[in-house]
């Protein structure tokens, strides 16, 4: 077995002291070294780095903060308040002072209704907010809600009414279509709009006057630099630059006149249409029935907006910009200057008129809307009784192109550019066009129809109007404006003559003893013009001799003629020139006449 050794190996003293004084001047030269780079890197950031890392600090200490502007006020042409900005109350939530945010929600909904879209954008807002941060809940409180929250307001924590400014327009569905109304920002207006400027702005004009002028209504956003703490909550204001409000943008309509046409249509679905011959100022427009844009500012309700949609009037629909209509016979004024002008007709050419026009060589009897005829008419006469042969003659002999050319100088066929969003441009037919669009040639039976404003022939109210300020103008006016401004332009030539003949026709539609509408001329101080029209809706089924089986009258509504009416005042020196749609009216000397009887009426005695 093995001994462990009785003898130890002697240790070197001086050997160890070397080596431990060894380790000791490497371990002080590293300790030098990394003492010399801490001094280096101190030295750099105070001094080589200190301005970039101070801009950082107040980076992270100082944040800028956008301020929404004012929204500019939409006034009539007197200064009548058309939109405003009103004082109201949101109820607003900060987390972070609440007793549980699960309970305080459900006692706040026992108090004031909370509908599911509001919660949900508030669970929205929630999430990308701080906790220290207020969010709103429900906009536009009522007294009665205000005072109800103010009463259990000991026992909701971290609860807040906050007073701000929204949007209300005092008139409702009187202006709904024109003045068009504001919403919440969404994805697609972000992507129109500037951002830097929106940054605080929760509302945009989504339709009429508010979208089309709401580079002008918004106004520039303010800036506020802000210090805050490492959390992000403000702790001071540094700096203010406070933002410009929107321009207020006074139009051109009178309130007036816009009430004195809705009431004047009535229960009627239709749209009136009145404008300023010199200036193509919009002195009314209307669409009827419209809706209450207060709605939707806040965000319509699903019960609201679907009963909107299903309403079998169509009051989200606007008719002066973007229903089409057959103009029927009130393009008869226009197809007789492009007659006279042509030289197919003179004042004095007589046609007789035996109930029914036809083409040579052809079956096809084209009816009057006078079953026995007009007898002999000349242009006065065919003006005032409408006589649909005489059109339907003068039609052929001007052929489809020359009749295009003649309706395109009236501004057919295309938007009147009026300021508004979302014109229409109706359609004016010609053959290039039937080609395009159907595959077909022009037929002569469509020009004959043309000539009477039926067939392909679609307009708007607001072309409707245009064309007969233009008419009214004998040429000149300027393009139709709800702000104005605009010059008045040379549109259409003709002889003087040829004006004067078919203002003189025009005249006896209203004053003569035959004319179509003379029932109501007498509520227009003066002399006046005008030109009634129909437009099918439904075509009724014929005999074997071309005449209607059925009178309208026995149709459901919803199938009968949409009535329409042209006019200006006065007749020899015309300021006001309007037109008016009355949906499956019937008959424009009956329903739509006295409408526009009613407008120009007081547009006159207003000074117009």
């Amino acid at each position: 077995m093995n001994r462990p050794s009785r003898y130890q190996p002697v240790r070197d003293e001086q050997a160890e002291l070397a080596l431990i004084a060894r380790r000791f001047r490497v371990l002080i030269v590293l300790v030098l070294a990394l003492l010399l780079a801490l001094g280096w890197r101190y030295g750099h950031l105070q001094l080589g780095a200190h301005e970039q890392f101070a801009a950082r600090a107040d980076e992270n200490r100082i944040r800028l903060r956008a301020l929404a502007p004012n929204r500019g006020l939409i006034l009539d042409r007197h200064g009548r308040v058309l939109a405003e900005n009103r004082p109201a109350y949101r109820l607003v939530i900060i987390p972070e002072r609440t007793q549980g945010l699960e309970q305080t929600l459900e006692t706040l909904s026992g108090l004031v209704e909370i509908s599911e879209d509001e919660q949900r954008r508030f669970e929205q807002q929630r999430l990308r907010s701080r906790r220290f941060q207020s969010i709103p809940i429900k906009s536009n409180l009522t007294e009665d809600q205000v005072a109800r929250l103010a009463i259990e307001r000991h026992r909701l924590h971290g609860v807040e009414i906050e007073p701000y400014l929204t949007r209300h327009y005092p008139h409702g569905e009187l202006l709904a279509h024109v003045v068009g109304y504001i919403g919440r920002i969404d994805a697609r207006d972000l992507a129109r709009l500037d951002r830097d400027q929106y940054r605080a702005t929760t509302h945009v004009g989504k339709t009429g006057i508010e979208r089309h002028y709401e580079h002008r209504l918004h106004g520039s956003a303010g800036l506020e630099r802000v210090e805050t703490n490492a959390q992000g909550r403000v702790l001071r204001v540094l700096e203010r630059v406070d933002p410009a409000p929107g321009e207020n943008l006074r139009l051109t309509l009178d309130l007036e006149l816009q009430q004195t046409a809705v009431e004047a249509l009535g229960q009627r679905a239709g749209a009136v249409v009145l404008l300023d011959v010199a200036t193509g100022e919009v002195l009314a427009l209307v669409s009827h029935p419209g809706f209450d844009p207060n709605l939707f500012v806040h965000g319509i309700s699903q019960t609201d907006y679907n009963r909107l949609l299903n309403d079998p009037q169509r009051p989200l629909f606007n008719r002066f910009l973007s229903g089409g209509y057959e103009p029927g016979s009130t393009v008869k004024p226009m197809i007789a200057l492009a007659g006279l002008d042509a030289g197919h007709v003179t004042p004095s050419t007589r046609v007789f008129s035996r109930g029914w026009f036809q083409l040579p060589g052809h079956s096809r009897r084209y009816r009057d809307w006078r079953r026995e005829g007009h007898g002999w008419v000349d242009l006065e006469l065919a003006l005032a009784e409408s006589v649909n042969v005489y059109f339907y003659q003068l039609a052929v002999d001007l052929g489809i192109d020359r009749i295009s050319r003649e309706l395109a100088l009236f501004g057919f066929g295309r938007a009147t550019g009026l300021d508004l969003p979302g014109e229409q441009n109706g359609v004016l037919p010609t053959r290039s066009w039937k080609r395009a669009t159907f595959g077909e040639p022009w037929f002569p039976g469509e020009t004959v129809i043309t000539g009477i404003g039926q067939g392909f022939t679609v307009v708007t109210p607001m072309q409707l109007a245009h064309a007969t300020a233009i008419l009214a103008g004998r040429g000149h006016t300027a393009p139709p404006s709800l702000v104005g401004g605009l010059q008045p332009v040379q549109m259409v030539v003709h002889d003087e003559a040829h004006w004067a003949a078919v203002f003189k026709g025009m005249e006896a539609v209203m004053h003569g003893p035959s004319g179509t509408a003379r029932s109501v001329a007498r509520q227009v101080p003066g002399r006046w013009a005008g030109k009634t029209g129909t437009a099918q809706v439904f075509g009724l089924p014929t005999d074997a001799d071309g005449n209607q089986r059925r009178d309208q009258s026995e149709l459901p509504e919803h199938l009968r003629n949409h009535a329409l009416f042209v006019g200006f005042a006065p007749l020899d020196e015309p300021r006001v020139a309007i037109s008016v749609v009355a949906e499956h009216g019937g008959g424009g000397a009956s329903v739509a006449a006295p409408v526009a009887a009613a407008v120009l009426g007081r547009a006159l005695e207003l000074g117009y």
